[in-house]
């Protein structure tokens, strides 16, 4: 007798909140209930009271958030029969879904710009046997290609432009309600294409208005932040940018396609978007490295940066409870990581107990 498969993933623990059926067959590796971190030495060393709390994205499986959103976005694509998937992507799109495409046994396309994708992505599309095909242009570039493919041949878009997608990022909110009890007083993201500040309003909206149903009761919802990259500030600007630029790729885009759900989000929760300089992301990445063991992607940094700016103006005041996603894990770009780290450079010494013995005396 066949063993019955067991799904430890997010729509198996959500499947009442999400639009699958019993029969439904599940495309998962196992994400979600990914760790909720109360960071215990940054609040220290800014001298703020506030609680912060970080959602770890980059330990799903294949390293961001972008799993929680694939593996609803693949699992309705092969209900509904696909044998082929497609996306656009600056890297953690591209890895989740060639994934999540080998696991349902389905082809997956994704279109990444030249030149422009870091390589700890790269490498994790190739390994997952991914047909790529890179393009002279950008993100948004590829995504209007997409589109326009998806009319003429048979394969699903997952980009969040897909509902799914959108469906299995707002079990993040679940997940943080489930832990704290409550929802946080604001939550702060960084902005791409914007589909996940997006989903985590849905996620706390649904929980919400379904309290009764549930251990965890939400009073309210969070205000909800939104930073973005300056040189890929479109909901700053109040208008699309051509040609994005910054260090933090996974959000450097300049036509986000949740672009008018995320402006509702953004009215709803009384939340607002602003931008920070490279510098400013790349600080914060170093200082959750260096002061609380959480090694993320620049582009995740964005939030724990835009909340550092927001406490110094007093937007968000002392005494608040307040998450920050980190989207990404640090292993994703490591030529960013390690050009941030010339003053740590390994020494060479020789292989004797007396040179390493003074190597550690120097160092303390």
């Amino acid at each position: 007798m066949a063993t019955p498969q067991r799904y430890t993933g997010l729509i198996a623990r959500y499947r009442d909140r999400l639009p699958v059926s019993e029969s439904t067959r599940l495309i998962s590796l196992g994400e979600g209930n990914t760790p909720l971190i109360q960071l215990q030495n940054i609040p220290r060393l800014i001298g703020v009271d506030v609680d912060i709390y970080v959602k770890f994205e980059g330990l799903n499986p294949t390293g961001s958030f972008k799993d929680r959103g694939m593996t609803m976005a693949v699992t309705k694509a092969v209900e509904a029969g696909s044998q082929a998937i497609i996306c656009a992507s600056t890297g953690n799109t591209s890895a989740a879904a060639a994934a999540y495409a080998v696991r349902a046994g389905i082809k997956a396309f994704v279109l990444i710009p030249a030149g422009k994708i870091a390589l700890g992505k790269l490498a994790q599309t190739l390994m997952y046997g991914a047909q790529i095909i890179q393009i002279d242009g950008n993100f948004d570039a590829g995504m209007a290609l997409v589109k326009q493919v998806a009319e003429h041949a048979p394969v699903t878009i997952v980009n969040s432009i897909n509902p799914f997608r959108l469906e299995g990022q707002k079990t993040a909110a679940f997940e943080i309600v489930d832990e704290l009890g409550v929802a946080p007083d604001y939550h702060c993201l960084p902005v791409g294409n914007a589909g996940n500040i997006t989903a985590y309003w849905k996620g706390y909206s649904e929980y919400a208005a379904a309290s009764d149903r549930h251990a965890a009761v939400i009073d309210k919802r969070p205000v909800m932040c939104g930073y973005q990259a300056s040189g890929a500030a479109p909901f700053v600007l109040g208008k699309m940018v051509d040609n994005p630029e910054t260090v933090a790729t996974a959000i450097r885009i300049g036509h986000p396609q949740s672009w008018d759900l995320a402006w509702k989000v953004q009215q709803e929760s009384g939340g607002w978007f602003d931008s920070l300089t490279d510098a400013q992301i790349l600080t914060a990445q170093k200082l959750l490295s260096t002061h609380e063991g959480i090694f993320c992607e620049p582009a995740s940094a964005a939030s724990l940066a835009g909340l550092f700016k927001d406490l110094g103006t007093g937007k968000i005041p002392v005494g608040s409870r307040v998450v920050c996603t980190l989207t990404g894990n640090g292993i994703k770009d490591p030529d960013i990581a390690i050009a941030q780290c010339q003053d740590a450079k390994p020494v060479t010494i020789e292989a004797s107990l007396d040179a390493v013995k003074q190597a550690i005396l120097d160092a303390l």
